[in-house]
């Protein structure tokens, strides 16, 4: 039975390669099928010599036939996952001098999963000594629900005896070395079968020592006492932050009169019997009729003509006289734009002192 079954391993290196699958010759043929009336294959009988492994850990086979120094390792970053968690799935080879592998027997595709799905794929090789370490990294998730135990199945890899010269896809397969199954636990690895979980102590919590329970009353009595002082120190301040805010109101307002009556006793005083003088005080006396009803009225009135002002002052009809206003504005409007022969007299310009007067007295 030895003898046949390196016969047979032998004769697989003689025969092509179609399909991705071994082709033997006549007396090859012949050999498989005396292998196959006495027993189980040959890799049915190398996988029953693979150890299991257990959810998480790392599983390591090296096949008897396989050469000497080549091996495969996979294992998980983490040994239980929950739905939408992601682990990483390693496998390593180790390839000896002269031996190679298929790295397309590693794609993605080619997992054997149950309740998992790949989400990236990475791979990594380098020489390490006389040796050739490939390291293929998946990244794992599970959308299900329905499986109790997700599972990487275990699959075979080929490997080949390398030449100088020749290509991978040229090179006829020389064996093939199993990636061992890992399993990983799903949600939790408490048992499943466990009604319930102990993690808290039932004793009771002991007394604490005599004088710190009779420090507990002072010391709460202190934080009360602490509270008073503090309340009416916060009291006190929004008393006087609202008295400071209400003298500031006060004294804006009155200041704010005095500064206007001030300025209008100024254009009041304007010599009306030189025209200069007069149109000079006729534009005074419009930016403070316009700085009026901006204050009073709500009005932006400085960038508006006069009929603009008649409409938005319509809502302020009972607090300010709108045809006052509007005739005020327009001797200074007449004053300021128009010909020299055309300026207001000075008899104009009292007038429209007097009325600026009463509309100022009447506004504030």
């Amino acid at each position: 039975m030895i003898r046949l079954r390196q016969g047979f391993r032998l004769r697989q290196g003689f025969g092509g390669q179609v399909g991705g699958q071994a082709r033997l010759t006549g007396p090859a043929l012949v050999l498989s099928a005396v292998v196959a009336s006495v027993g189980m294959p040959l890799d049915l009988r190398a996988q029953a010599r693979q150890p299991s492994s257990t959810p998480g850990s790392p599983a390591s086979v090296q096949s008897a036939s396989a050469p000497q120094g080549l091996s495969v390792t996979a294992r998980v970053d983490r040994p239980a996952i929950w739905v939408a968690d992601r682990l990483t799935y390693t496998v390593e080879i180790v390839c000896p001098r002269g031996v190679d592998i298929l790295v397309g027997d590693l794609a993605r595709e080619k997992l054997p999963l149950t309740g998992l799905d790949v989400v990236s794929a990475d791979t990594r090789h380098g020489p390490e000594g006389d040796v050739t370490r490939y390291a293929f990294d998946y990244v794992l998730t599970t959308y299900r629900v329905d499986v109790e135990t997700p599972a990487i199945g275990s699959f075979p890899v080929r490997y080949y005896l390398a030449r100088a010269g020749q290509r991978p896809e040229e090179a006829a397969p020389a064996g093939s070395v199993i990636v061992p199954a890992v399993v990983v636990a799903f949600r939790s690895l408490l048992p499943e079968d466990q009604a319930i979980y102990d993690v808290r102590d039932g004793r009771d919590i002991p007394q604490r020592w005599l004088p710190y329970r009779l420090l507990q009353p002072v010391g709460l009595g202190l934080v009360l006492l602490s509270a008073v002082p503090a309340a009416f120190v916060l009291v006190r301040l929004a008393l006087g932050v609202r008295e400071r805010r209400r003298a500031t109101t006060r004294r804006s307002s009155r200041k704010q009169k005095q500064s206007a009556r001030a300025a209008f006793d100024e254009v009041r005083a304007t010599d009306a019997t030189d025209p200069q003088a007069r149109r000079a005080g006729f534009a005074r006396l419009d930016a403070l009729i316009r700085q009026h009803l901006s204050d009073v009225g709500g009005v932006p009135a400085m960038g508006m003509t006069p009929k603009e002002i008649e409409v938005a002052l319509e809502p302020c009809a009972s607090r300010i006289p709108i045809e006052l206003v509007a005739s005020v504005l327009e001797s200074c409007e007449l004053a300021r734009y128009a010909s020299p022969n055309l300026y207001p007299s000075p008899d104009a310009w009292r007038e429209a002192v007097g009325q600026a007067e009463q509309l100022l007295l009447r506004g504030r």
